[in-house]
């Protein structure tokens, strides 16, 4: 089982909202709370979703709840409140959901613990329960017994059960309806934990075993700095090519989806008599919702890579070899777990910020997150890439290379003090379950398609009608339309980049409510890119450097305010409009060069950086791996 947190289209809540059950359904006034407790990566969320049939999600590394998601159970006929609370260590732990968690749990006297334990954690869970929940009524969840087994553990859940005094589940194997089974009677027997069972580490004599210590060989060889960049690159490109390639399947795939509207679907609207209904069904909805919905395959890859780099364990890997880069920019290694899903969705990466260690790393990563290219993104490169690099793998590497240049400058940029000491666990290596990898993966797609079929759709259908008739709402040509007349004053905005023109600007600025309008709003006004590739390019680094769409504006007013969310966000697009202007005339002479360099440079800093002085105390059950100071 696995650590979770709840991200967009899962009702993610403080704790003090109220909580809501399946179908976004109000809860009643439930007759017992559940509060999930645990370390990191234990499995709470997991166990939540269990329960409650909620869709929260789960990661195989640190830190991924950051603040209370709440649902409801129904359990042995009890109607029960579950909170999912973020991990903790200790109660006084270091990171901002940790303290989160801790408030919670003192807040709510009356709720029941239930203390989620990986079996390889135990004692540390229980001092943990000991600290927490002295003299309230608790359950114990154990996690990974058969990984703990099979490194030559030993555990009696009987005797631990009459130890404790408390009921004990082993979550292992069950499904959701056998768990909630075993749960509700666990629930009827919660008592109060007997305080002579917190012995410290001998303190379960003839009940419980440690399994063995040590790094696997596979561990040790990804633990050498130069085997884990040259794993990590090669899984990088891999990506990248079999997303973007033209004979990947992330290729083939959108040709394919490309040609059924463009192509057959489009011959079929112009068949319609009403010149008024073919426009709205043909360019209105098939050109341009078809000009989006192509990109649903390389989003899925993208998706795809992430989804196994979290399950496979190799995620928090990464951020113990990239935390001393990261420190010299005033981060710490958690910052990573954030910035690699921004390039999935950069709403869930601002809200995952609370997991860092003050408020003033979060707002600094709060800052870069933008300049990351997310998948909404993706749909406005590869419909400009054509026009500026003969290859859709090269464009994409550049573009994804630029901005996280862009966002490691912007870290520089704004300085700050090197980053907290950090401490991280590993999670396990694995294979990836084919079930979770899916379900993850189908999750984010419906979520694309949601957001196409709702706000995206709203926004095609508003732009055609406003570039379709004029102010008497006559059928008209789009140069005497309303849009025209609305937004010609902004023609001039682009003109320096070689694109005097309305439409370009009306497409460009659309990308600051959703991304994905800049290419619908493209394919609505233009067959084909009529500009240079200077001019490509420098619209592509706007729409990459500029604020993000409306739901992370939103994201990152819930953490760090509103008005400090807006002035982000009018800087970032300030100056991706500077960074526009400036590229379209670096690239005059440079056009082939330019990403060489980039590339270059970036490789050479981290390259640098990447054996910043770091090491793994000795000994150490845990594998808790600690940067020098």
């Amino acid at each position: 089982m696995r650590a979770g947190a709840a991200v967009s289209g899962a009702a993610l809540q403080t704790s003090d909202a109220k909580g809501r059950g399946r179908g976004g359904r109000q809860l009643k006034e439930a007759a017992e709370e559940l509060l999930l407790l645990g370390n990191p990566n234990a499995g709470k969320s997991t166990l939540f979703n269990a329960l409650t049939g909620g869709h929260a999600r789960v990661g195989n590394w640190h830190g991924v709840t950051v603040t209370a998601l709440e649902g409801e159970a129904v359990l042995g006929g009890r109607q029960v409140k579950v909170c999912d609370l973020p991990g903790v260590y200790a109660e006084e732990g270091l990171g901002m959901e940790e303290r989160t968690a801790c408030e919670l749990i003192m807040g709510r006297k009356k709720g029941i613990i239930c203390l989620v334990s990986e079996c390889a954690a135990l004692y540390r869970s229980l001092r943990l329960l000991s600290s927490l929940a002295e003299g309230r009524r608790a359950v114990l969840v154990l996690t990974k017994k058969r990984q703990f087994l099979r490194r030559g553990g030993r555990l009696e859940e009987d005797a631990l059960e009459r130890l404790l005094g408390i009921p004990v589940v082993s979550a292992e194997g069950l499904s959701p309806r056998a768990l909630r089974e075993r749960m509700a009677e666990a629930l009827g027997r919660a008592a109060v934990p007997r305080s002579e069972a917190f012995g410290g580490e001998g303190g379960l004599p003839g009940v419980y075993a440690p399994a063995r210590a040590g790094l696997t060989k596979l561990d040790a060889f990804l633990l050498h700095p130069a085997a884990a960049l040259a794993v990590f690159l090669l899984l990088l490109l891999a990506a990248f090519w079999l997303t973007f390639a033209p004979f990947g399947p992330g290729g083939l795939l959108k040709g394919l989806i490309e040609g059924l509207f463009a192509g057959k679907l489009y011959a079929l609207a112009q068949a319609i008599p009403s010149p008024v209904l073919r426009s709205f069904v043909g360019e209105g909805l098939i050109l341009s919702v078809g000009g989006v919905l192509c990109f649903l395959p390389q989003i899925g890859m993208l998706f795809l890579f992430l989804t196994l780099l979290e399950e496979s364990g190799l995620l928090s890997r990464l951020a113990f070899f990239t935390d001393g880069t990261l420190s010299r920019a005033g981060l710490s290694g958690r910052a990573v777990f954030s910035l690699l899903m921004g390039f999935g969705c950069t709403a869930a990466a601002i809200l995952s910020t609370r997991g860092l260690d003050d408020r003033a790393m979060q707002r600094r990563v709060i800052l870069c997150l933008p300049y990351l290219s997310c998948s909404a993104k993706l749909p406005v490169y590869l419909t400009l890439a054509s026009s500026f690099f003969p290859d859709p793998f090269l464009a994409a590497l550049l573009l994804y290379v630029l901005g996280a240049g862009l966002s490691f400058a912007v870290l520089l940029f704004l300085g700050g003090e090197r980053g907290a000491p950090f401490v991280l666990e590993f999670a396990p290596l694995q294979v990836p379950a084919l079930r979770s990898t899916l379900k993850a993966l189908c999750f984010q797609l419906k979520q694309f398609i949601m957001k196409l079929g709702t706000v995206i759709l709203a926004f095609f259908i508003a732009s055609w009608l406003l570039s379709s008739f004029d102010f008497s709402f006559r059928f008209c040509a789009v140069e005497e339309s309303m849009l025209a007349h609305i937004c010609g004053g902004l023609e001039w905005l682009f003109a320096p980049v070689g694109m005097k023109d309305w439409r370009i600007a009306y497409a460009a600025l659309s990308g600051l409510v959703a991304k994905e309008n800049v290419a619908g709003a493209l394919e609505l006004f233009f067959p084909a890119f009529p500009y240079g590739a200077r001019s490509a390019f420098a619209l592509a680094v706007f729409v990459l450097a500029s604020s993000p769409c409306v739901s992370a504006v939103a994201a990152a007013a819930r953490e760090v305010g509103l008005r400090r969310a807006l002035l982000y966000a009018a800087m970032q697009t300030g100056s991706a409009l500077f960074l526009c202007y400036l590229v379209y005339f670096l690239t005059g002479g440079l056009h082939y060069a330019l990403p060489l360099f980039v590339i270059a440079f970036l490789l050479l800093f981290f390259g640098r950086n990447f054996r910043a002085g770091i090491h793994r105390r000795r000994g150490n059950v845990a594998q808790k791996l600690h940067r020098r100071a």
